[in-house]
């Protein structure tokens, strides 16, 4: 029986070039936040008015835009030099909490926004994203080293032997 990850895609890839699960990520990631979004933003609507659903959907937006940037930029960064992805989303994330800060500052609070209705929407999609973000991330089955190239005794993970057995060997 073949498993699947947590999108329906199998667990262990094939090892190669331009295979990253960054996209897959982002995109399980934006569909579980935009969800939830949504369903925030009906709450709000029902409870304080088209303001607040509007402000639910407009700091989910700036949330995910910015969360999924870092996922991009480690798909195409990984593509090339696998092992340079993580130094990829380390930059990007400096580059993002100064971008967001910066459009925050740039934009001002627009006379629509509801407040707490933004605050809450943007903390709940942070949640939301990390959440699904991680267990997707825990279910990836990465390889690390190289595959060994069988040797001629019939088996691959056979270590050297030097004729003496324990743990003194």
């Amino acid at each position: 029986m073949r498993k699947f990850g947590f999108v329906g895609r199998p667990r262990v890839g094939g090892s190669g070039g331009g295979r990253t699960p960054w996209l897959g990520l982002a995109a399980t990631s934006s569909a579980a936040s935009a969800a939830g979004a949504i369903l925030l933003a009906i709450a709000g609507l029902v409870a304080s008015g088209p303001g607040a659903a509007g402000s639910v959907l407009f700091a989910a937006g700036i949330v995910i835009a910015f969360f999924a940037l870092s996922l991009i930029a480690g798909h195409f960064a990984g593509r090339n030099n696998p092992s340079g992805a993580i130094g990829v989303f380390a930059v990007v994330y400096v580059l993002k909490v100064v971008g967001f800060a910066a459009l925050l500052l740039w934009l001002g609070k627009p006379a629509w926004v509801a407040g707490p209705w933004f605050g809450a929407a943007g903390i709940a999609t942070v949640v939301i994203w990390q959440t699904v973000e991680v267990l997707a991330f825990s279910r990836l089955r990465l390889q690390i080293f190289d595959d060994v190239p069988p040797t001629g005794s019939g088996r691959s993970d056979a270590a050297p032997s030097s004729g003496q057995e324990g743990p003194h060997a």
